[in-house]
């Protein structure tokens, strides 16, 4: 957990970045081909409606054990009264088997309680017969559409006025409008049935979608203000590291809603079975999944590429491209510096040595070095040490040469010397 933290605070300070609009590219591929599978589905498929929008009969055999069989138990039941109807047959909670058919008279819908009522060994009293018609769904679908684009307006125009750009706006209800159809293609192409539950929880997954986007959006807002006033940064680079700077907390916020769903999903699928709980989860975890992909790697590369040509922005990305040549034009001078300075150990010499190195052998301006003094003899040393006459003593003669180690005056050849003599001591 400590390095998932870790990460997220590199990301944050641009430590560490991920490049979101740089590969607007390869995002925009995988949602085409998301798409395209998606509308696939629906134009060959299409949606399995529930027969609150088709209408029809439904019966439902309560208090009963139900066994592994009750799906073939339930057709066979049903074909022999009205042959040729094709029955759909679920399990409710634990002791509850509905079964959906088309529309009935009311002599066979009779006819099919009583079968239904055999087949389980259920008393009467616990098989219901009910009529659907599918002007209830219908109303509901209107109003949903009805909903639905007063919704969209209302959003569209909040965000405009609140970000001072319609092209904010632009960008989330196109990654909106990407949610919506990559959810309702997974359930032409799984063939789930869709019930009201299932448009409540489209419904839901909008508002979901939209939040997560906004908050992205505040954070490219902040970034891109502070890049406009110091010309410092391109557009497009405070926008991604506005991305990878809420990325973590998109993260998070995602799986903290969807784990608590997923349980509710998991629970539905293996003890309660279809019903109004799973059509509702189901299009929840689906819709909030794909929301949480569309703020990162849809809304805000759109976002880049609506404003990419505004000249405020072009002018922008041309003052940051002339701020990061100086900066690299800096910064290779000061590492050309350091390298000239800098003395390899492989061709460098002792500390004295008159000899220039390799590198300063091929540099014509380097400073000559001062000759190192030739090494003494050692029996020379010897002697030198052993006269008793001092360097001011040598120099006194006019003569060059060494002793011990200083530049003194030669010897001629030993002899005695003549002491200058000295004045008379007064007697006072």
């Amino acid at each position: 957990m400590s390095r998932f933290a870790q990460f997220g605070n590199d990301l944050y300070t641009g430590k560490r970045s991920i490049d979101f609009v740089g590969r607007t590219k390869l995002w925009y591929t995988i949602s085409a081909v998301a798409i395209t599978l998606a509308v696939a589905g629906l134009l060959l498929r299409g949606l399995s409606l529930g027969i609150e929008f088709t209408g029809g009969s439904e019966f439902r055999v309560s208090n009963i054990a139900v066994s592994s069989t009750y799906e073939s138990t339930a057709k066979d039941a049903v074909e022999r009264v009205a042959p040729g109807t094709e029955p759909s047959v679920t399990k409710l909670g634990a002791n509850t088997v509905r079964v959906q058919t088309e529309k009935l008279d009311d002599a066979t819908s009779a006819e099919v309680r009583q079968a239904l009522g055999s087949a389980f060994k259920a008393p009467e009293s616990d098989v219901s017969a009910n009529f659907i018609g599918p002007s209830w769904g219908e109303s509901v679908s209107k109003q949903a559409l009805r909903a639905l684009l007063v919704f969209l307006v209302l959003v569209g125009l909040v965000m405009a006025i609140y970000f001072r750009t319609w092209k904010m706006s632009v960008a989330a209800l196109v990654a909106l409008l990407h949610d919506m159809i990559f959810t309702v293609g997974i359930y032409a192409l799984t063939g789930v049935e869709v019930s009201p539950a299932t448009m409540i929880g489209f419904l839901t997954v909008l508002g979901y979608s939209l939040y997560d986007t906004v908050v992205v959006f505040d954070k490219v807002r902040e970034n891109t203000t502070e890049a406009l006033a110091n010309h410092r940064t391109s557009y497009a680079a405070a926008a991604n590291l506005a991305v990878n700077q809420t990325l973590v907390r998109s993260i998070n916020t995602t799986v903290v809603a969807l784990l608590p769903i997923a349980a509710v999903l998991v629970l539905a699928f293996t003890r309660l079975g279809p019903g109004t709980l799973l059509d509702l989860t189901l299009s929840l975890f689906i819709g909030m999944a794909v929301g949480a992909y569309s703020s990162i790697f849809i809304a805000s590369p759109l976002l880049v590429h609506l404003r990419s040509r505004e000249p405020e922005i072009v002018k922008l990305a041309k003052s940051a491209a002339r701020h990061d040549g100086k900066v690299a034009a800096s910064a290779a001078k000061r590492a050309a510096r350091e390298e000239a300075n800098a003395i390899p150990a492989s061709a460098g010499v002792a500390v004295g040595s008159g000899t220039p190195t390799a590198a300063e052998a091929q540099r014509s301006d380097a400073p000559a070095r001062p000759a190192a003094p030739a090494v003494r003899p050692a029996a020379q040393r010897a002697a030198d040490a052993a006269d008793p006459r001092t360097p001011d003593d040598v120099r006194a003669d006019g003569e060059s040469g060494t002793l011990t180690g200083r530049k003194v005056h030669k010897w001629a050849q030993a002899g005695p010397r003549n002491q200058p003599k000295r004045p008379p001591k007064s007697k006072r």
